[in-house]
Formats: C-alpha cells, sequence, structure tokens
C-alpha cells in the first residue's frame, strides 16, 4: 500500500474532497471556508474545485447557518458546517440542542439528519476563556449526537469519512494546535469505524485513557516512565461516544490501574463518565483509586504561565501515574 506523509489539515481536507467526489449531496458550509479557504486552511483550494455552491461563505451567524444545514440535511443533502471554534458553536446551541440532535426522534424516524459539525475544540495558544473551551463533555450529554476527537492525521482522515457518511448528526472536535502535525497515511481510500477505541501503546503496569492533543502528553509520561522500567498503555478513546468501554476495560483487567486524561475540565467532563464505567465493569480488576488529570476548575486564563498551570500536562500525569503506582 503506497503511503504519503500529510499534515491533520491535508487529511481532513481531503476527506472532504473524497466525499465530494463520491457524494453529490456533500457540501460545506462556514465561515470563511471558501474565499478564504477556511481560518486554518483545512479547506484550502475547495471553492476553486468545487464551486460556491458546494462550499458555501456564511455570514457570521452560528445560530443562522446552523440551522439552515440542518434542514439541508433532513431535506437530502449532506452538510459539512465548519465552525471556526467549538466555542462559537454555543451561539447555535439552540440549533444544534433542540433541532440536530433530536429530529430523527421528534419526527418518528421520518427524518435522518446526516450533518458533521466540525473545527477546533479546547485551547489554543493564550487564546483565553472564551476561545478555550472542550464543549464534548456538553454535547456528549445530549442522546442523538455522535462525538468524535481523533489525535492524528490518519484517525482524523478516516474517521471524518465515515463522520460524512453516517446518517447521524456528528460533533466532530479537532485542535487548532494539531492542525500542522505530519503523519504517514495511505493513499489509498480507507475508513476508520465510529466508536471503536485504539491501543496507542502496549504496557502492563498501568493505563492511561485519553484522546485529542493530550495524547502527546500521555504519550511523553510514558517515555518518561519507560526509563524507570514501568509499562505504560495508552488507549486512544478517539469516538468519545459512542464509548468503547470493552477496549478500555480489556486494558484495565491487563493493567489494575487506569489514569484518565482529558484537557476539559473535571467536573461532570469525559474522564468522570469513562471512570464510573470503569468500576462498573472492572472494579474487582482495580489494584489502585483510578486517579483524573483534567484542566483546572477556573476559566482558560490569558496569561501564558497561568494557561500552562491550569492545563495538563507532562508533570501532572507523571505524578498521577505515580499515585496509582505506589
Amino acid at each position: 500500500m503506497d503511503a504519503q506523509v500529510v499534515e491533520i489539515r491535508e487529511a481532513l481536507r481531503q476527506a472532504m474532497d473524497e466525499e465530494m467526489a463520491r457524494d453529490p449531496t456533500v457540501l460545506i458550509m462556514g465561515e470563511e471556508v471558501a474565499e478564504y479557504n477556511g481560518a486554518y486552511k483545512v479547506t484550502k483550494g475547495m471553492l476553486a474545485k468545487w464551486g460556491p455552491e458546494r462550499v458555501v461563505d456564511t455570514p457570521i451567524a452560528e445560530n443562522g447557518f446552523a440551522g439552515i444545514a440542518i434542514g439541508a440535511a433532513q431535506t437530502g443533502l449532506r452538510p459539512i458546517v465548519e465552525f471556526m471554534s467549538w466555542n462559537f458553536s454555543f451561539v447555535a446551541a439552540d440549533q444544534l440542542i433542540s433541532n440536530a440532535c433530536k429530529a430523527h426522534y421528534m419526527s418518528g424516524g421520518r427524518f435522518k439528519v446526516p450533518i458533521v459539525f466540525r473545527g477546533p475544540n479546547g485551547a489554543a495558544a493564550q487564546v483565553s476563556c472564551q476561545h478555550s473551551h472542550c464543549v464534548e463533555a456538553i454535547y456528549g450529554n445530549l442522546p442523538g449526537f455522535i462525538v468524535i476527537s481523533p489525535s492524528n492525521a490518519y484517525d482524523a482522515k478516516g474517521l471524518l469519512k465515515s463522520a460524512i457518511r453516517s446518517n447521524n448528526p456528528v460533533i466532530f472536535l479537532e485542535n487548532e494546535l494539531e492542525y500542522g502535525d505530519k503523519m504517514e497515511i495511505p493513499t489509498e481510500e480507507y475508513l476508520v469505524p465510529i466508536g471503536k477505541a485504539r491501543i496507542d501503546r502496549e504496557g502492563k503496569h498501568a493505563t492511561i485513557v485519553s484522546y485529542s492533543r493530550m495524547l502527546k502528553f500521555c504519550r511523553t509520561a510514558a517515555d518518561e516512565m519507560a526509563k524507570k522500567g514501568i509499562s505504560v498503555e495508552i488507549i486512544d478513546l478517539r469516538t468519545i461516544k459512542p464509548l468503547d468501554i470493552a477496549t478500555v476495560v480489556a486494558s484495565v483487567r491487563k493493567t489494575h490501574r487506569c489514569v484518565l486524561v482529558e484537557e476539559g475540565h473535571i467536573f461532570a467532563g469525559i474522564s468522570a463518565e469513562v471512570g464510573f464505567q470503569i468500576m462498573e465493569h472492572c472494579f474487582d480488576e482495580l489494584d489502585a483509586p483510578l486517579v483524573r488529570v483534567c484542566q483546572r476548575e477556573t476559566p482558560m486564563p490569558y496569561a501564558k504561565l497561568l494557561e500552562a498551570e491550569t492545563m495538563p500536562g507532562k508533570e501532572r500525569i507523571l505524578a498521577a501515574l505515580e499515585e496509582v503506582l505506589s
């Protein structure tokens, strides 16, 4: 199989391009996605290739264009909606919460909503609290949504293609600081299944469960532990909802210790749900209490040093590993 080295933004672009070629009902909508090539250049060149009917620049009106896209999805199209930041999706909250994830149920199954909402989630570099929120726990709380959060180019492409083909509304969470990360991926078409976690690294002494950008910090912490002879297994959830708890539980049954790492806040977060399900499915296999490493319970500061202190990182993950191993 031939391979290519691409950035995450290019992998996402390839996914959309391939699906637009495969299915004429797929279109892209959002602020600056056409003439400006997207705020993070994910849609670069798409307007020139597909034209203004399939790559649609919208006003700065998230509630309006989200509603238009949901209506389009219910009547035969497959929109991909880019939020310039997932923080801006809160402007469209009524459309997402009241319509996108409920239309299939409220119509008695008559209307499908095959729509993907995508864009950067979480913190970037000093963009302060109104541009740094992690939304997965918010949208994960709503029945009807699929929630996906890839950590690398291979998964980003394969999962986005699967999301576009899904007949359900998908929350697709990227990260601004990862768009330039490179990885070798196949040149041939491939899909990554929704709802299946990935074993990022095999280990036997402790399990780390995480996703998205936090995988980088988990790997560096695992590298440090390896110098001490400690083997850490890393599980990349990839899909937040539906959650692949079976892969997580299998790992915990092997290592008997677990650290949960997420960029979002600790209260009512994804690690709270995963932790509860671990306790529910394999409590007797644990040799130490679960430990969570999350963003501190404060809005994101602007100051660089305070931002670093608020966010999870290698040192806090190392401390958590030491705690479960002690």
